[in-house]
């Protein structure tokens, strides 16, 4: 998948300054003759192996986590393929540096620690002038876009424009957990303003000093992006993140038919909760079909993971109203039911039959739910009686406590083991570490959305997919779990290990690419040997030899 040139074209400092194609201190003696870089590095040449001890020794060196954020951001953007060797070799340290939770505290300092730009910025000053910027990019082909407006990054609300943070960490993951080529990455922020105040009045913010538009002219600058992206880059994947509810539902709907398009706060969540489900059903021995699972929060998350758990219940034979009933929610006014007035839409499929409850504890006490699922972003609201409450209705309590960053989670790994005597299937979104209790150690899964995304995505550019269905995340949330070992599922994690993460992806680019061919949606001829396929267009950061 990569269009990397064997003969870089460029030479001298032009060379060493293109992140893409400096090997810094690695080129070998010919090459600097070739390349005319004699004299413009120290004379001693560091294969990949010396650089990357460098690289960890100044890594381990930095004193805080956004220090180390930063160091290897620097990194990637002065050496590529060094910063991929290191990241892949180091995956289980360094990703929640590069992303979740580190991110988000580097977004939140975006302009205080910006160096360098990354990506595009499109802003509502840009209108009929969104085609010439992408026509900026430096590279014609593009085949992923991750692309932001800001207002709910991760569970800290709106950053505007120092959103950013998240398609570039977003496009990072693609590339190191499933070799998408990072030549094909393209992250985008539209600034429509912001209503932070803090950072409007913050001297060093980055965005437009405004508030944010809403209404006719937001929907017109996204319908012009998304236009200019199907003119300039025809057939990009585009992949909608950290939206606000008010817009992420009604965009999906409105452009998923059109374009080649997903929002993984909503899809991608979902196929990360379903494996993980499924992973759970397999220590517990239960049916999907037989869960009764409540979920804290009634947003995008929320209501994607119903929606796709709904899905494969259908699969394994209930009817859709059947299915919808086995979810049920509980937003910031207590338990969604019909008889509450002014619901919104998205929830209107989950408001059930059933007398109103005013919180959490009390509708885990009335529904005995088999699954907690929190995806509200407000932390330690998995109190000790609400999670007690699970274990007492239930043998084996599967417990989801998936709000990111860490911060927000709504309870801890330890604090669900503890509750619930070591009982709880527990995962969250952000990383916990194992946990000892009772002399057996437990080792919490992460519900990270990096285990789906970065599959789904490289079989979706594999195969020239021209829409994203929910049947991809499906079978991509199946091949997950399946992916699971048995060794695994004794110590209570529901996922694999990160470091077996391109391997798992590229399985999951193989089920999603079964899916569009089986829907007629591929536009690539059929590869023979689907795995071997998705293996061989896996980007693979080695050093290229330029003589």
């Amino acid at each position: 998948m990569s269009d990397k040139l064997s003969n870089p074209g460029l030479t001298g400092v032009d060379l060493l300054h293109d992140p893409v194609t400096n090997k810094g201190t690695a080129f070998t003696e010919i090459e600097r003759e070739k390349l005319k870089l004699r004299g413009l590095l120290p004379p001693r040449i560091f294969p990949a192996k010396e650089q990357a001890g460098r690289v960890l020794e100044s890594y381990h060196a930095k004193t805080s986590d956004l220090e180390k954020f930063i160091y290897l951001i620097a990194l990637q953007d002065r050496n590529e393929s060094l910063f991929y060797q290191v990241l892949l070799n180091n995956i289980d340290e360094m990703m929640p540096i590069v992303y979740t939770p580190v991110v988000g505290k580097a977004c939140q300092e975006y302009g205080h620690i910006w160096r360098r730009p990354r990506g595009l910025f499109i802003t509502v000053e840009d209108k009929g002038q969104v085609i010439d910027i992408l026509g900026n990019w430096y590279r014609e082909k593009v085949g992923i876009i991750v692309v932001t407006d800001g207002e709910r990054i991760l569970g800290l609300g709106d950053l505007g424009a120092n959103g950013m943070g998240i398609p570039v960490g977003k496009l990072t993951l693609y590339t190191a957990c499933a070799g998408v080529d990072p030549l094909l990455c393209l992250p985008i922020t539209i600034d429509v303003g912001t209503n932070n105040e803090h950072l409007l009045d913050d001297p060093l913010y980055i965005g437009l000093r405004q508030h944010r538009i809403r209404g006719d002219e937001y929907d017109a600058l996204i319908d012009e992006f998304v236009t200019a992206v199907e003119e300039v880059f025809p057939g990009t994947l585009i992949q909608f993140e950290d939206f606000s509810n008010l817009n992420a539902f009604r965009l999906l709907r409105k452009y998923r038919g059109k374009v080649c398009t997903f929002n993984d706060d909503i899809q991608g969540t979902a196929g990360v909760a379903l494996a993980g489900i499924y992973s759970a059903l397999r220590i517990t021995g239960q049916k999907l079909t037989d869960q009764r699972i409540l979920f804290f929060g009634a947003g995008e998350a929320g209501i994607g993971i119903g929606d796709l758990i709904s899905s494969a219940m259908v699969d394994e034979g209930l009817s859709q109203v059947e299915a919808s009933r086995k979810s049920w929610f509980v937003d910031s006014k207590g338990l969604v039911v019909k008889s509450r007035d002014n619901l919104q839409e998205h929830k209107l499929n989950y408001a059930h039959d059933h007398e109103f409850l005013p919180d959490l504890l009390s509708a885990v006490e009335s529904l005995k739910p088999t699954i907690l699922v929190g995806v509200s972003g407000q932390p330690q609201t998995f109190t000790q009686p609400v999670v007690e409450a699970m274990g007492d209705a239930n043998e084996r309590p599967v417990i989801f406590a998936l709000s990111n960053p860490t911060s927000k989670a709504e309870c801890t790994a330890e604090q669900a083991y503890r509750w619930t005597e070591g009982r709880a299937i527990f995962a969250s979104g952000s990383p916990f570490d194992a946990v000892t209790l009772n002399g057996k150690t437990y080792v919490p899964g992460q519900g990270n959305n990096a285990y789906v995304f970065p599959g789904v995505g490289l079989g979706i550019i594999a195969c020239g997919a021209r829409h994203v269905t929910d049947e991809m995340f499906s079978a991509a949330a199946k091949v997950l779990a399946g992916e699971v070992s048995e060794e695994d599922l004794k110590q209570g994690c529901i996922y694999p290990p990160l470091r077996k993460i391109r391997a798992v992806s590229a399985v999951i680019a193989s089920a999603v690419a079964e899916v569009a061919y089986k829907q007629e949606l591929a536009t690539e001829p059929k590869p023979s040997d689907m795995l071997a396929y998705m293996k061989s267009q896996q980007y693979q950061p080695d050093y290229e030899s330029y003589v």
